[in-house]
């Protein structure tokens, strides 16, 4: 069987909508965040997620050294922040000046107004061709009921219209 080319692959994953996110960390090794849409649940007993970092990154030793990272995920009102988050701003205390941050039990820092902030403690990191996964055991949630979420479609930013106060009830 062949396998499907880098090229084939990109552009098809280009074709896959998925949430825009800034994976932040904090603790003795640094501040460190960049923006990732390649994140998503693993298993909800007990509650993890996975997010994928580029390995050309030069933050990775520092998820790595902190053990533990915050998953923010984006509103429409942060196309600006993700630019920055994405490398648009190489200044780190720059990015973090663009928002306003929480400090959370954990000492990540959460964005006061992302839909949700998936706070994690670094079980797992491994690497997998040019990225590294970064498994994250959830040990705190903040979230919002409002918002818009900001997706990435075809190379652009996206909007779907979507009922607010989507939570059972």
């Amino acid at each position: 069987m062949d396998t499907a080319t880098r090229a084939e692959f990109r552009n098809a994953m280009a074709r896959v909508c998925a949430p825009v996110n800034v994976v932040t960390t904090n603790g003795a090794a640094g501040r460190g965040g960049f923006t990732a849409t390649a994140m998503c649940s693993v298993t909800d007993e007990p509650p993890t997620l996975l997010v994928c970092m580029n390995m050309r990154s030069a933050q990775g030793s520092l998820f790595v050294e902190n053990r533990r990272f915050c998953v923010n995920v984006l509103t429409q009102e942060h196309k600006e922040l993700a630019g920055y988050f994405a490398g648009q701003r190489s200044d780190m205390e720059a990015r973090y000046a663009a928002a306003e941050w929480i400090d959370l039990p954990s000492g990540n820092q959460a964005l006061a107004d992302a839909i949700v902030s998936f706070d994690c403690r670094l079980a797992e990191a491994r690497p997998v061709g040019t990225h590294n996964i970064f498994i994250g055991e959830v040990v705190g949630i903040r979230s919002r009921r409002d918002g818009h979420a900001l997706l990435y479609f075809d190379r652009n930013y996206v909007h779907v219209p979507t009922q607010a106060g989507s939570f059972g009830g």
